[in-house]
């Protein structure tokens, strides 16, 4: 897919983005998942996200890797059949795997997963290695087996009229974007990304280079910084700039940021008009406009979408849409590999 059927692909989610369409009498049977690991910051989210729509997602089972931290005990799981790897992935109904484990272990396992024929839910930013992530990725689109990354921000109701936006030439030639997402790290959350060698901007910033890269390609160039505020080594203030021909992307990770939260935005400039978010996940965007574009005034436009309860459920029903044939995934393997590989430019990684 070239640079303006993904952002055509990516804006019309929301359209499809129906649960109540899924719901219906003559819907087909539910798609039969299950989850392995328990280790990502987003594991619990992920398989409350399957278990609330039943209507889409059958959840058969659990696999709790030996060693990995993680709140086992969780709400999410109550109820739910602990298994082992082999065992999930031997059930012959099974459809997909939610890949939910530490970044170390997430792309490996990934490829598990795809050689047992399985599509596959990989969460951000899906492995350490450029030639790992690669090879996995290639190796699902090989077999025809789908891999979504877990970027949520892909399906907030905000970035879903950014990509409407951008792909309708409403701000017209991009010049430039600001994007921020922070945090105030605790000792905890300040030892995993020690072990990280990208810091904050591997793996949390992540989310805003997928998003850069889907709105303006691969990028010619990445310029990276990291000055830390911490003694403790952490990478914890970083910012890199993805360079383009006619624009500008600078994207900021700080973990040592007490307003981090309300402070997380994403600003497009264009020739024509500016798109502001914020804070980041909230609906709530700033439109600027040199003319009336798609049903939008000329000038200062306050918007305040609806935002669904869910934060990924999105995510699921989009994903059972494609592995029923009911559309294509807007974000292909070519894209996921030039974000990852973006992702490690910006964090400072040789790739």
């Amino acid at each position: 897919m070239n640079r303006r059927q993904i952002l055509a692909a990516a804006s019309g989610c929301a359209a499809a983005l129906s649960t109540q369409q899924t719901l219906r009498g003559d819907a087909p049977a539910p798609l039969v998942a299950g989850q392995i690991g328990i280790g990502h910051a987003h594991a619990a989210g992920k398989m409350e996200a399957m278990r609330n729509l039943p209507g889409l997602w059958r959840v058969a089972g659990l696999v709790v890797p030996s060693g990995e931290a993680g709140r086992a005990d969780h709400a999410a799981y109550g109820g739910l059949e602990r298994l082992g790897e082999d065992e999930l992935l031997a059930l012959p109904d099974l459809s997909m795997v939610a890949v939910e484990t530490a970044v170390e272990s997430s792309c490996a396992t990934a490829e598990r997963c795809i050689a047992a024929g399985k599509h596959v839910h990989l969460d951000k930013p899906g492995a350490l290695g450029l030639e790992e992530f690669r090879r996995m990725r290639l190796a699902a689109e090989s077999a025809g087996l789908t891999v979504q990354m877990g970027y949520m921000l892909r399906y907030n109701p905000a970035f879903e009229l950014l990509f409407r936006a951008v792909e309708e030439g409403w701000l017209g030639e991009i010049t430039e974007i600001d994007a921020s997402m922070g945090k105030l790290a605790d000792p905890a959350t300040r030892r995993k990304l020690a072990a990280l060698p990208g810091g904050g901007m591997f793996e949390l910033a992540c989310h805003l280079v997928d998003i850069v890269v889907t709105l303006l390609g691969r990028p010619e160039k990445v310029v990276p910084f990291s000055t830390p505020v911490g003694d403790d080594g952490v990478q914890d203030n970083q910012a890199a700039v993805l360079v383009y021909p006619k624009a500008t992307a600078v994207v900021r990770c700080n973990h040592a940021d007490p307003f981090g939260g309300p402070r997380r935005r994403f600003s497009v400039a264009g020739t024509a008009g500016v798109l502001e978010i914020l804070p980041l996940e909230s609906g709530r965007v700033r439109l600027s406009l040199t003319g009336d574009r798609g049903g939008y005034k000329k000038g200062l436009q306050d918007l305040h979408l609806e935002v669904p309860k869910g934060r990924y459920d999105g995510e699921f029903i989009d994903l059972a849409k494609v592995l029923r044939g009911e559309k294509k995934l807007a974000w292909d393997a070519a894209h996921d590999i030039a974000v990852f590989e973006s992702v490690l430019q910006a964090s400072g990684q040789r790739t």
